[in-house]
This record gives C-alpha cells, sequence and structure tokens, in this order.
C-alpha cells in the first residue's frame, strides 16, 4: 500500500512540514518497492526526515557548553 504526504503525521512528528511529509512519503514508497518490507520503509523514512540540513548540527548540552569551543 503506498503511503501519501499525509501519513508521515501518523508516523513521525518530524514530517512537520508540507516539504518533509512529501520527502516521507517519497522515501517510504520507494523503500517499499525496492524491499517489499513495510516497517524498514518507516524506519527509513522516518531517519530522512529526521536528519538535520548540512550546517546545523551545533550540538550544545543542557549547560549551554558548545562541544567546539574550547574555552
Amino acid at each position: 500500500m503506498p503511503w501519501t504526504p499525509s501519513d508521515a503525521k501518523r508516523k513521525t512528528r518530524k514530517a512537520s512540514t508540507p516539504k518533509k511529509q512529501r520527502q516521507w512519503s517519497d522515501v517510504a514508497n520507494s523503500v517499499l518497492s525496492s524491499t517489499g518490507d513495510e516497517g524498514r520503509a518507516i524506519r527509513e523514512a522516518n531517519a530522512v526526515v529526521g536528519r538535520k540540513r548540512k550546517g546545523s548540527n551545533i550540538r550544545t548540552s543542557t549547560s549551554g557548553y558548545d562541544w567546539r569551543t574550547r574555552g
């Protein structure tokens, strides 16, 4: 059964925009067609949508310490 972008809202909170919802359904349907495994398709689609864009991976701890600075 192919998934639609509206299905993404029920599978993950990370698909919060229409663009991410379309991306989720495209990835899920692609993996499903190539593997036949629905669980894997959902997991991979969730992983792709959950990734941050390049350059937005500033990691800070709860104390606000930026691990990239040494001071």
